[in-house]
């Protein structure tokens, strides 16, 4: 049964430079993948009814696992969906996730949503993958370099 994960965290940094990191294809492979991958973009069209293709390779293992979708609404600065599926059939069914940026005192609270996670991922192990990811996208948002 497809579940879903809830993520919030809050970034000192200002919307605009979180949104763009979501947005610009080299800062995707920077932080999107979790610790020990290296991640690799091959299509990116971050716009409404827009493509993307990205794999993951476990550094450890060199194993890859690829996925694409499609981005179904993004409003500048404030909201992303976009539904998505792995490439192999072991992963089944489409997941939709949803990214909110709201501006706030300290910088920008983020709100994630992903719907349809295959159960044949672990729960914890998709919460620990996104905690990392979020973690190496404040790395690349919060510092003020001049």
């Amino acid at each position: 049964m497809p579940f879903t994960v809830r993520l919030h965290r809050v970034l000192k940094a200002p919307v605009d430079r979180v949104f763009r990191a979501f947005m610009d294809p080299d800062a995707m492979v920077k932080w999107n993948p979790p610790h020990g991958f290296t991640a690799r973009m091959h299509a990116f069209d971050p716009v409404e009814g827009g493509e993307f293709r990205m794999s993951f390779t476990n550094f450890t293992t060199q194993e890859t696992h690829s996925f694409g979708g499609r981005y179904l609404e993004i409003v500048p600065d404030q909201t992303i969906r976009y539904a998505d599926r792995f490439d192999d059939p072991a992963l089944p069914g489409e997941m939709v996730s949803t990214i909110t940026f709201r501006e706030v005192s300290v910088g920008t609270e983020l709100t994630v949503t992903q719907d349809g996670i295959p159960d044949v991922i672990p729960e914890a192990a998709c919460y620990l993958g996104w905690q990392e990811s979020l973690g190496l996208l404040a790395l690349l948002v919060e510092p003020e370099i001049r």
